[in-house]
C-alpha cells in the first residue's frame, strides 16, 4: 500500500483530538517564531555596529536582550505543551487504534486464526502500534514546522540576497530526491524487520508453551538451532537496515557540508563585492543554518516515519482481514429455543484449502433429545458441530433451530444459546472462580459455587490451597486434565444452554476422571439438547440415538442396541474398542 493511501487511513483517528492537536501545531508556529527572530536580532546588532557603533546603547541592547527572553519563555512553555499533551494525543490515539484492531480480531472467523501465527498478531497490535504513537505527535509537528521554517527562511533570505539563495535552493531538491529514495529503501527493511520479529516472538511462544514436549524428547539443541537460526537472520535484517541508514546519515552530511561551502565562498566573494553586508551574512548563515537544522530534523525523522508508516501498514492489515461470519441484515435476538436442530441438505468445504467435507447432509434432532456421532478421524464430526454456533458458514443448505434458519439470529444470541465442552479445555490466566464466571459474567459468587456442585468439581475446589480464589496458573497448567474438564463444565452448567455439544470431552482422560467428568456431563445433558461426538463409545451406550459419520455421509443410525444389531461400522467400532481394553 502506497505511504498516501495509509495516511489517509489514519487521519481519522486524529478526529477525536482536533483539538489538541490544532494546539499543538500552534504551539509549533510559536517556536517557529521564536528561532526565526534569533538571525534578525543578530543582524540588526552586527549591521549598525559596523555601521553606526555610537547607536547601540546598553538600553537597546537591554530591549533586545528582554525581547529575546521573552520569546524563550514563550517557546518553553509551548516546547512543554508540545512535549506532553502532544505524546499523550500520540498515546490516546494508539489506545483507539489498538482497541479497534482487538475488536476486529474478535470478529474474525477460525480460518484467519487457523493461518495467522499468533506471535505475528500480538506483534502488531503491541509493538507495531507502539511506533505509532510517536508518529501520531511528530508526523503533523514536524511538517508544519519544517513547512513554516523553509517558507520564512526563503522568504528573508532572498530578501537579503537573491544569487545566493538560488544556488542553495538548487540543493535543496536535488537533496529531497535522494533521500526520497534512500527512505523507501529503509521503508522496505524495517517492514521486513517487523515481519521477522513477529515470526521470532511465534516461534519463541511455540517452544515455550511446549517445553513440557522439548523436555521429553530432550530436544533442546533442536530448539536452540531453529532459535538461532531465526536470531541471525532478524540481525541480518537489521544490518541491511542500519547499511540504508548510514548512507541515509552521510548523504545527508554531504548535502550540508555543500550548502555551508556555497554561503562561505559564494557570501564571502559577494561580501567582497559589496553585495552583501557583513551584518547580511552573519544573518543568511544563521538562517542556513536554521533551514539545514530543519532538514536534518525531517531526515532524521524520517526514520521514526517510516517505523509509523510500517506499523500502520501491518495495522491495516488486520482491519482489512475479511469478516466471513457476521450477522446478516435484519438479524434479530434468539429467544431461548426448545432445541430442536435440522440440516437441511448442508454441504460444506473449507474456506481456504476447499477441502470438501460433506454434501447434502440432512439430520434432524428434537428437542431434549441425547443424540452422538462416532466416526473415524477426519469424516466431520466436529465440523458439523461447530457449524450450529457458525464457527464456520455452510457452502450450501441451512441449519434450522426451531424452524428458524441460524442465520436469522445474531451470532452474540445464537451462541449465548449453545453450551460447549472441549476436549482440550482451555482456562483462562486468573482464579478458579473467575474461570467459572466466565459462563455468566454477572453470576454471584454463591452461584458459581452452586453450578461447581452440579459438575462435580466443587469437593475438588475446596480441597485447592486457596479454594475457588486458587490461582490455575496460564492455561490451568497448575491443574490436572479432569479438574479443568469439570471447571469447564461448571462454565457451562452457570451459562444454562439449552443446546450442549460435547466434543470428545472426556477422550484424553484417566478412567477416574473420565468416570467422574462423564458423571458431571449425564448431569448437564439431563432436559438440552445435547450432541456428543464420541471417542470411546462405552461413554454413549444409553443415548437416545447414534450416528455413524463418514465420508460418505450418515452411514448408519439408530440406538446402541439396534446398531450392534446390525453388525456394521458401529458394530466393528465397538467389538475393536472392547479388544483394545
Amino acid at each position: 500500500m502506497k505511504t498516501g493511501e495509509l495516511i489517509k487511513r489514519f487521519i481519522p483517528y486524529y478526529k477525536s483530538h482536533k483539538g489538541v492537536l490544532a494546539a499543538d501545531l500552534f504551539c509549533a508556529s510559536l517556536t517557529t517564531i521564536c528561532e526565526l527572530i534569533l538571525p534578525m536580532i543578530m543582524r540588526f546588532i552586527t549591521n549598525t555596529g559596523l555601521n553606526d557603533i555610537a547607536s547601540l546603547s546598553a538600553a537597546l541592547i537591554g530591549k533586545l536582550a528582554l525581547l529575546y527572553l521573552v520569546l524563550r519563555i514563550i517557546d518553553c512553555a509551548a516546547n512543554y505543551y508540545m512535549s506532553d499533551m502532544g505524546h499523550v494525543m500520540g498515546a490516546e490515539i494508539e489506545t483507539d487504534m489498538r482497541r479497534d484492531a482487538y475488536a476486529h480480531l474478535q470478529k474474525l472467523s477460525n480460518t484467519y486464526y487457523n493461518n495467522t501465527k499468533v506471535g505475528q498478531i500480538m506483534g502488531r497490535i503491541t509493538n507495531d502500534l507502539f511506533d505509532v504513537t510517536e508518529f501520531a505527535h511528530h508526523c503533523p509537528e514536524e511538517f508544519f514546522i519544517a513547512g513554516v521554517k523553509a517558507l520564512v527562511a526563503f522568504i528573508i533570505l532572498v530578501r537579503i540576497n537573491v544569487p545566493l539563495t538560488v544556488m542553495i535552493f538548487v540543493v535543496v531538491p536535488i537533496m529531497c530526491y535522494v533521500c526520497i529514495k534512500l527512505n523507501h529503501r529503509c521503508r522496505q527493511a524495517f517492514a521486513d524487520q517487523r515481519m521477522q520479529i513477529g515470526e521470532l516472538n511465534a516461534s519463541i511462544e511455540d517452544s515455550l508453551l511446549g517445553q513440557k514436549v522439548v523436555k521429553a524428547f530432550a530436544n533442546e539443541a533442536v530448539e536452540e538451532q531453529k532459535f538461532e537460526k531465526g536470531n541471525q537472520k532478524f540481525l541480518s535484517i537489521k544490518r541491511q537496515t542500519y547499511h540504508y541508514m548510514a548512507l541515509f546519515n552521510t548523504s545527508t552530511r554531504a548535502f550540508d557540508g555543500i550548502m555551508y561551502l556555497l554561503v562561505i565562498l559564494a557570501g564571502g566573494l559577494f561580501m567582497i563585492n559589496d553585495k552583501i553586508t557583513p551584518g547580511d551574512l552573519v544573518a543568511y548563515t544563521l538562517y542556513v543554518t536554521t533551514l539545514i537544522a530543519t532538514i536534518r530534523r525531517i531526515i532524521e525523522f524520517a526514520e521514526q516515519f517510516q517505523r509509523g508508516i510500517t506499523g500502520i501498514e501491518r495495522f491495516l492489515q488486520i482491519m482489512d482481514a475479511d469478516i466471513e461470519i457476521f450477522d446478516e441484515e435484519g438479524a434479530k435476538e434468539m429467544p431461548k429455543p426448545e432445541g430442536n436442530i435440522a440440516f437441511r441438505n448442508v454441504s460444506f468445504e473449507y474456506p481456504d484449502d476447499h477441502n470438501k467435507v460433506f454434501a447434502n447432509l440432512n439430520l434432524e434432532v428434537k428437542a431434549g433429545e441425547k443424540l452422538a456421532i462416532v466416526g473415524p478421524s477426519g469424516s466431520g464430526k466436529t465440523t458439523l458441530c461447530n457449524l450450529i454456533p457458525r464457527f464456520y458458514d455452510v457452502t450450501a443448505g441451512q441449519i434450522l433451530i426451531d424452524g428458524t434458519d441460524i442465520h436469522a439470529y445474531t451470532l452474540k444470541s445464537l451462541r449465548k444459546n449453545i453450551g460447549i465442552v472441549q476436549q482440550d479445555v482451555y482456562l483462562f490466566s486468573g482464579t478458579v472462580l473467575e474461570n467459572i464466571l466466565y459462563g455468566r459474567p454477572e453470576a454471584t459468587r454463591e452461584e458459581a459455587i452452586e453450578e461447581a456442585k452440579k459438575a462435580g468439581a466443587h469437593e475438588f475446589i475446596s480441597g485447592l490451597k486457596d479454594g475457588y480464589d486458587t490461582y490455575v496458573g496460564e492455561r490451568g497448567v497448575k491443574l490436572s486434565g479432569g479438574q479443568k474438564q469439570r471447571i469447564s463444565i461448571a462454565r457451562v452448567f452457570l451459562k444454562n444452554p439449552p443446546i450442549m455439544i460435547l466434543d470428545e470431552a472426556t477422550s484424553a482422560l484417566d478412567n477416574e476422571s473420565e468416570f467422574a467428568v462423564a458423571k458431571s456431563l449425564q448431569e448437564l445433558s439431563n432436559g438440552r439438547t445435547t450432541i456428543t461426538i464420541a471417542h470411546r463409545l462405552s461413554s454413549i451406550k444409553n443415548s437416545d440415538r447414534i450416528l455413524v459419520l463418514t465420508d460418505e455421509g450418515i452411514e448408519e443410525e439408530g440406538n446402541h442396541e439396534s446398531l450392534m444389531a446390525q453388525k456394521g461400522i458401529y458394530y466393528q467400532f465397538y467389538t475393536m474398542a472392547d479388544r483394545l481394553k
